[in-house]
C-alpha cells in the first residue's frame, strides 16, 4: 500500500485506444471509462478529463479468447457488466472501504464468470469462451482494483519506480513474481499465454485478486492488454507512460515492435 497520507485529488485525466495489431482479423479486446454516482452511470468517450467531487470513475480493460467472434463478445460482456453494481456502492464511506470495495468488486467478477460460463454450457458457438478483466476504479484519495488473467494494471506513483500492482496468472507469472524467471525469460517462455484463470473458458472457480492504493497529484496508472507487453519491455513502458498522456504512442509503439495480438492501453493520471 503507498501513500496512505496522500491528499485528496478531485480531477483525472485519460487515454484509452484498441488496435487490432498487424496480423489478427479481429479485434478481442474491449476498454471501458465510465463515470458513476448513487443514481446512474455514464459511459466516456476515450479520452478526457473529469471532477471525483461528485463521481467515481472506473476504467478497464478486457481481452477476450474463444472460437470464431466469441473472444470479442466474451470482453464485451465483461465490460458491460461493470455497470450494474456500481452505483450501489457509490462513495462507500472511509471506514467501509477496505471491505466494501472489495465485496462489490467481486461480486463484479464473479457474476461475469458465472454469464460467461452459462453462454458457453447453452450454445455451441460460445462454448469456451473467456476473457481476462482488469479493473480500476477510483474514488477521492484512492484507486481499488480487481484482477483476473494476465492483462496488467501498472501504478507510476509521480514520486518513485513503477511497478506492477497485478500478478499474471499462470505459470510464468508466479515464477517471475517469484524472482526464479527474469523478464526476458519470461517473456521468451513458451507457457506465457497458459492461463490458469479466466472469465468464462475452462475455469471452474475464480478467485479475482484485489487491492487499493492510496494516490496524489501527479500519480499516473496503465491498463493494458498482453498485447502491449509482448511489445515493451517493462523500462520503456516506464518512460513513455510518464511522458504525453497518450495511450496511442503506446499502443502505436508496441504494435510497430510486435503486433502479434490486440493490443489495447488506458492511460489515467490523477491530479
Amino acid at each position: 500500500m503507498a501513500n496512505d497520507e496522500a491528499p485528496t485529488p478531485l480531477k483525472i485525466r485519460w487515454s484509452g485506444v484498441t488496435d487490432t495489431g498487424r496480423f489478427r482479423k479481429n479485434n478481442e479486446d474491449a476498454f471501458l471509462a465510465l463515470t458513476f454516482d448513487a443514481r446512474e452511470v455514464h459511459f466516456l468517450g476515450r479520452e478526457g478529463d473529469g471532477a471525483m467531487d461528485s463521481s467515481d470513475f472506473v476504467f478497464a480493460v478486457s481481452d477476450g479468447m474463444g472460437g470464431a467472434r466469441a473472444g470479442e463478445v466474451a470482453s464485451k460482456i465483461a465490460t458491460e457488466k461493470i455497470t450494474k453494481l456500481l452505483p450501489l456502492s457509490f462513495k462507500l464511506e472511509a471506514s467501509r472501504v477496505d471491505s466494501g470495495f472489495a465485496e462489490v468488486l467481486e461480486e463484479i467478477f464473479l457474476e461475469t464468470h458465472e454469464s460467461l460460463v452459462e453462454l458457453g454450457l447453452h450454445y455451441e458457438e460460445c462454448r469456451g469462451m473467456g476473457a481476462t478483466l482488469s479493473l480500476c476504479w477510483f474514488m477521492p484519495g484512492w484507486m481499488s482494483f480487481g484482477h483476473v488473467g494476465d492483462s496488467r494494471i501498472y501504478y507510476l506513483p509521480k514520486e518513485g519506480p513503477m511497478r506492477q500492482l497485478t500478478d499474471d496468472h499462470n505459470w510464468v507469472g508466479r515464477m517471475f513474481k517469484s524472482g526464479r524467471l527474469n523478464e526476458r525469460e519470461a517473456r521468451n517462455h513458451p507457457k506465457k499465454n497458459v492461463l490458469e484463470q479466466v472469465l468464462g473458458g475452462q475455469t471452474r472457480e475464480v478467485d479475482p485478486q484485489l487491492g487499493r492504493v492510496g494516490c496524489a497529484a501527479g500519480d499516473r496508472f496503465l491498463i493494458c492488454s498482453d498485447g502491449l507487453v509482448d511489445g515493451m519491455w517493462d523500462r520503456r513502458i516506464d518512460e513513455m507512460a510518464r511522458e504525453e498522456l497518450s495511450a496511442d504512442r503506446l499502443v502505436a509503439y508496441a504494435v510497430a515492435e510486435s503486433g502479434r495480438d490486440n493490443t489495447t492501453a488506458m492511460l489515467i493520471e490523477v491530479e
